[in-house]
This record gives C-alpha cells, structure tokens and sequence, in this order.
C-alpha cells in the first residue's frame, strides 16, 4: 500500500514539476521580475490585455470570380482563333452577372464545332447552354465552382494579409476566417497603434495588370465613348488614369478587358528610378508569365500598353521591341509610396478587395488595466475560496486547496506548453475554472461525511465518498467540455479564449479533484490512529 501510495506522489510530484517549467521555462533569474518575464514570454497575451488593433474584413469574393470569367472569355476566344472557328467570347453583363459568358457570332454550318470545343474544355467549370439557329452559347460558372473559388480567394487572401502583417514585423498576429461561410477575415495585431497604416498596408489591393491599349488618351468619357460608337464593347473597357507625373490630368483610355500578365504573375518588385531620375518601382515577372509577355509583345510591336493598379492607369508605353521579363512603373510617387508598393508587389496581391466590417484599437493602457483588474479578481476570488474551504471543511479544505493550486499550475502550464491566447475572458474562465474544482470538492466531502454519519470508519467513508460522487464529476466535467468545445469551434477572439481557458481548467480539475485529492486522503489517513476520525 505504502509503495503504491508513494508511487502516485511521485507521479503528482512529476506532473508539478512539468507544468511549472511550461509556465517560467528557463527564466533568466530567480528574482520576482525574471520569472514574470519569462511567465509573459511562454504566455501569451491577447489582445484585450496587451492592446493593439483589431479588424473584421471582408473579402469581395464577386471580383474574383469576375478576374476569373476575364481570364477564360480570353482563353475561349484564343482557342477559337487556334481552331478557325468564328465566335465572339465577353461577358454580356459584367457587372451584375460576372459568372456569365457568351459566345456569338457562331455560323450554323459551325456550330456543332465550337459546341464540341466549349464542352470538352470547359464543361467542368461551367454548364454549357444554347446554340443552334442564333449562334449564341452561354457558358454559366458552376455554383460548386464559384464556391470553390470563392473559398480560394479567402485563403489567398489570409495568406497575402499574413505576408504582409510579417513585413510589418508584429509579433503573434492572429490571422483567420471568421465565421462561417460569410467570406471575412479577423485580423488582430498586438502592440499596433496605428490602425490606418495597418488598413493601407492591408486593404490595398495592388493589383498591378498590364492591359492592351485600344485607344486612347481621350479628354473625357464622352470621347472616348464616342470613338466606340456609344457603347463599350463586352471584351473592353473604359478607364481614367495619369500615366504623366509632371501634367497630372485626368486622361480616358478604353483597355482590353483581359489583362496580359498581372497579379502573381509578377516575381519580386524594388524601388528604383528611371533614367531622368523619376521614382519609379522596379518588378521582374516569373518565367512562365516571363514567356507569355515575350509571345505577346513580339507580336503587338509599335502598339500600345497600359501598366493599370487599382483601377487606374498609371503607364502607357509603347511596345518598341519584345520584352521578356521585367519592366519598371514610373510615376509621381514619393518616398514612401514606392517604398509601399515594392513591399506590396513582393508580398503578392489580394484576389479581391476587401471592405471594412469592423475596426477598433485596444490601448496598451487600457491592456494593462485590464490585466491588473483580472488578476486581482482571480486572486481574490481565490483566496476567498481557500478561506471558505478552510473554515468549512476544516483539515479537509488543506487538502481542498492544495488540489486547487496544482489545478491553477497545471492550466497555466498547458496554456505555456500549447501557445494559448490568454484574454480577459479567459481570465473569467481560470475564476470560472476555480468555481468548478472547488465544486467537485464539495461533492466529495459531502459524500465522505454521509458516510461517516452512517457510522462507516475514516477510510470507507473516504473510499466510498469519491466512488459515489466520481460519476457524478465526470458527467458534470463532460457536459462542460462539449459546450465549451462547440464554442472553441465556432467562435473567434474573446470566446474562443474563454472556451479554451475553461477546458484546460476541467481537465486538470478532474486530475487534481479526484486523484490528487484521493492520494492525499490516503496519505492522511495512514497517519491516523485505529478509530480517529478525518477532519472534515
């Protein structure tokens, strides 16, 4: 009995001992400030205590899809230029159906032909309709694709804003989807003050294309639209820009719809000036869209192109000789913005645009007051317990608080081990927590005293106390987990680090509750005389 007994206290005592180093690790000293500096180091803080900047975004999934129906009008018109056959591939209502492609201008005689074609390449994305007499065909995205691709463009977008968020050098960002299906994203970074660099640096798209010039430079839209006979034509479009840095004026240009390279078509990107000194941003392009500029380039000599970002024009050159693989954009930038848009460019571009849901910064002041506020709440409710526990449960409530210590070690040795978020919610999870391992006490040494009552001796009451009163704890223990793990896997921030706090707490409360507690009743009554009641 003794060998088994001391067995089980070297096992609490090994378990005490792995839980202190995940709180402190190796602190630097063994002063009072090192080991709260390294607790800090190995806790982390969220953002509710340690203050920073938190935003709620959401993503324009729409763009995407429409980038990507722009992408396959283009490839559709190549191949049917490849194949000889007639058609014209736009997009009949690009602003309100951005799924929606057409092919017209099919002769009957051919219709079967591009009806073949349109199938066999594009019939896993897009439900294929008409054709026949008007020689029109409607190729409609799939909704299982636009889903798939709108899902794409969130991740895309998690990864761009967490390239980016690295640049800043923060330090522990959370960057995640939040909620369900809504396509947002939650974004909170300690120690940011600034929230509208954080917003520029984030919500720029950047997305830098190159476009076809059809024509232009108009002085207004009216002209422009006049050189198109009234009406932008589906596979084109009309936009402003100053592709001049020392005029500044507004000029009108009417691009090809489709772009020829753009996006993460583009390698790295560094500040640089032109040969007359102007700021200019530097940028290579990948191999594969390397090799696609050089196809289209050789082929459009001594015409004209537009360096297009954020839905302005920004550049027209004219195509001297073929160009392969790098170019640079020069405009009335200043020191910053360059520097801005080569970071931007390196990081990769967001697939859409994002809009503000919610934004709000959190004081380092307002951090610290509320750490102190909750750490003197959970102290106090502590001692509160301790004291009640003492007073009425008498030699018992030791035993009662030396389990509610250890419970306190090893929940915050988990949240040191595992990289947990503390939050002040999850602060009133550890009182919550306190609540719990002090409740399942409770029911412990009620049951202990009823049997002592019945007139049962010290170690059959002790024995069939915790018997009776263990499936009680464990049902309690686990219906608190489950809704505690729903929250964990719906929730976000604060409710999130409430829920994870509360069920590292039960776990280690069903440990120290009943078999700490249990060896330490085994431990006393050894020490008891034949007879000699336990204090409780």
């Amino acid at each position: 009995m003794n060998k088994n007994l001391n067995k089980k206290i070297l096992l609490i005592i090994a378990v005490l001992l792995i839980f202190i180093f995940g709180i402190f690790r190796v602190p630097k000293g063994i002063s009072g400030k090192a080991l709260l500096d390294a607790m800090g180091q190995n806790i982390h803080l969220g953002l509710d205590l340690r203050g920073g900047a938190h935003l709620i975004l959401q993503v324009v999934v729409s763009e995407a899809v429409s980038a990507e129906t722009d992408n396959t009008a283009g490839d559709i018109q190549a191949a049917l230029k490849t194949a000889s056959l007639p058609g014209q591939a736009a997009k009949p209502d690009p602003a309100n159906k951005p799924m929606v492609i057409q092919v017209t201008g099919v002769a009957p005689a051919k219709s079967g032909a591009v009806e073949s074609l349109l199938d066999n390449k594009y019939s896993n994305e897009y439900d294929l309709t008409g054709g026949g007499s008007d020689g029109i065909f409607t190729l409609t995205m799939k909704p299982s694709a636009e889903t798939a691709l709108e899902q794409k463009t969130v991740q895309q977008a998690i990864e761009t804003i967490r390239d980016r968020v690295d640049s800043l050098g923060v330090a522990e960002p959370v960057i995640q989807e939040y909620g369900s299906g809504k396509n947002q994203i939650l974004v909170e970074l300690p120690g940011i003050s600034d929230l509208d660099q954080v917003k520029h640096i984030l919500e720029t798209t950047a997305r830098l294309e190159i476009h076809a010039v059809v024509g232009g430079p108009f002085k207004d839209e009216q002209e422009a639209l006049a050189s198109v006979n009234g009406t932008v034509p589906p596979d084109e479009m009309m936009m402003h820009g100053s592709p001049s840095p020392t005029s500044g004026v507004d000029e009108v240009y009417i691009l090809r719809r489709q772009y020829v390279v753009g996006g993460s078509d583009f390698r790295s990107a560094d500040p640089s000036t032109d040969e007359n000194g102007r700021r200019a941003v530097h940028f290579t392009l990948t191999n594969e869209a390397g090799d696609k500029f050089y196809d289209y380039t050789s082929k459009n000599v001594n015409t004209s192109m537009a360096v297009v970002m954020g839905s302005a024009v920004k550049e027209v050159a004219n195509i001297q000789s073929p160009i392969r693989d790098s170019g640079q954009i020069v405009g009335s930038f200043t020191p910053d913005e360059v520097t801005a848009l080569s970071k931007l460019l390196r990081t990769g571009a967001l697939p859409a645009s994002l809009n503000e849901i919610e934004t709000r910064t959190v004081g380092a002041s307002l951090g610290a007051d509320s750490i102190r506020d909750g750490v003197r709440a959970a102290i106090v409710g502590v001692l509160v317990v301790m004291a009640f526990m003492l007073i009425y449960y008498r030699g018992s409530g030791i035993n009662a608080d030396l389990a509610l210590f250890l419970n306190l070690v090893i929940l915050l040795g988990f949240m040191g081990f595992s990289g947990a978020t503390l939050t002040l919610p999850g602060i009133a999870g550890v009182i919550l927590t306190i609540g719990m391992g002090v409740d399942s006490n409770v029911l412990i040494f009620e049951r202990i005293r009823e049997e002592m009552r019945a007139g049962k001796s010290a170690a059959a009451s002790v024995e069939q106390g915790f018997e009776q009163a263990w499936h009680t704890i464990f049902d309690t223990h686990v219906t608190t987990i489950v809704s505690a793990a729903i929250l964990i896997i719906f929730g976000t921030g604060p409710v999130k680090g409430f829920a994870v706090t509360l069920v590292f707490g039960l776990l280690a409360n069903l440990f120290t509750a009943v078999f700490v507690s249990r060896v330490i009743f085994d431990w006393h009554l050894g020490r008891l005389k034949t007879g000699e009641p336990v204090s409780i």
